[in-house]
């Protein structure tokens, strides 16, 4: 598509939605064109990834999409725990990991596979990705355990602990892979591809799409609660999988993009890196913030949640340890998001 065409097509949608947003109150119009801006937006943001990515590689791409989607989303979820909403905030940080593990890297899995037989990434980065992953559901299972021995002040003091050792965790892991080891964990025969612009536009596009995408996903959240209530929807339910898959659309979109393009690796830093970035710093940082404005928040999740956050890592851990996927596991990953959307709807 032509580029001025292109953002004619940005312009025009983000007009559309913020008029619907502020100059009317019908709530059905104002999630239809809020949609339809984060679909366009979704497209920029993964052109900009794909450029990123060209000069930095898919690593340091990926890292950098999902730390400017879960910059958006940091925003949101410091609002609601402002507002006291916690179980809000937990279940769409459950609904971001989950998302991020089965329908992100399932739909990459499934799409790119359709067009490759078999694609290759780096299998000792999958083997670290795993250990991660292990480190995070085993986080979050101990709060829980001890939930019933501890009182509350106790509780909240075990959880500003974990929370203080899983950020130096994830620091020290980008300190591993982007600097003493980022040889060893190198993109496998990455696949060429021109860019669209220069480095630094490229780089300033990157940010300015993701801060077009989390001022129009919340003016989504809002109608997608409007919605949901209308329809009798539980919080759990939105929370979850609604405004989880709304407010990482674009980052979905870019992960997918670019396992279509042979990208594996790049889409596998974008869903799995998010995921952990979402485990291992966004959630402790906002226990750590509720302090700060003095509503603290547990690290505390419901059971429903710790199992759906279990099954997806045991099902990504199972397919991305051998370093090549198919399309069968993409269809595998998707099933599994598809059985706890459910088991969440009737919640």
């Amino acid at each position: 598509m032509n580029q001025r065409l292109f953002f004619s097509l940005i312009a025009a949608s983000l007009v559309l939605a913020a008029f619907a947003h502020y100059f009317t109150d019908h709530a059905i119009f104002q999630f239809v064109t809020a949609a339809l801006a984060v679909v366009v937006l979704a497209a920029w943001l993964g052109k900009s990834t794909e450029s990123v990515a060209h000069y930095a590689g898919d690593r340091i791409g990926g890292f950098l999409n999902a730390t400017f989607g879960n910059a958006a989303e940091l925003i949101i979820s410091f609002f609601l725990v402002r507002d006291g909403l916690f179980e809000m905030v937990k279940a769409s940080i459950t609904g971001a990991i989950i998302g991020n593990m089965l329908l992100v890297l399932g739909l990459s899995v499934l799409l790119g596979g359709l067009k490759y037989k078999e694609q290759k990434f780096n299998a000792k980065l999958a083997g670290h990705n795993a250990s991660l992953m292990i480190l995070a559901i085993a986080a979050l299972f101990i709060p829980a355990v001890f939930l019933r021995e501890l009182p509350v002040v106790k509780i909240e003091s075990l959880s500003i602990v974990i929370a203080i050792l899983l950020i130096i965790a994830y620091v020290l892991w980008l300190i591993f892979s982007m600097v003493t080891h980022s040889d060893f964990l190198s993109d496998i025969d990455p696949q060429e591809s021109e860019p669209l612009w220069s480095k630094g536009i490229s780089i300033l596009m990157l940010a300015l799409s993701t801060l077009f995408v989390a001022i129009v996903s919340e003016w989504l959240v809002h109608g997608v609660e409007y919605i949901s209530h209308t329809f009798g929807w539980s919080d759990l339910f939105v929370g979850a999988f609604v405004i989880a898959i709304i407010g990482n659309a674009a980052e979905h979109s870019a992960a997918v993009l670019l396992a279509v393009k042979g990208r594996i690796g790049g889409a596998v830093e974008i869903a799995i890196g998010s995921s952990l970035q979402i485990a291992l710093f966004v959630a402790p940082t906002l226990v750590l913030v509720s302090l700060l404005i003095g509503k603290p928040m547990d690290f505390v999740f419901t059971p429903f949640e710790l199992a759906a956050i279990a099954a997806s890592i045991l099902i990504t851990i199972s397919i991305t340890r051998d370093g090549a996927t198919n399309w069968f596991e993409g269809v595998l990953l998707l099933t599994v998001y598809i059985i706890l959307g459910t088991a969440f709807f009737f919640v």
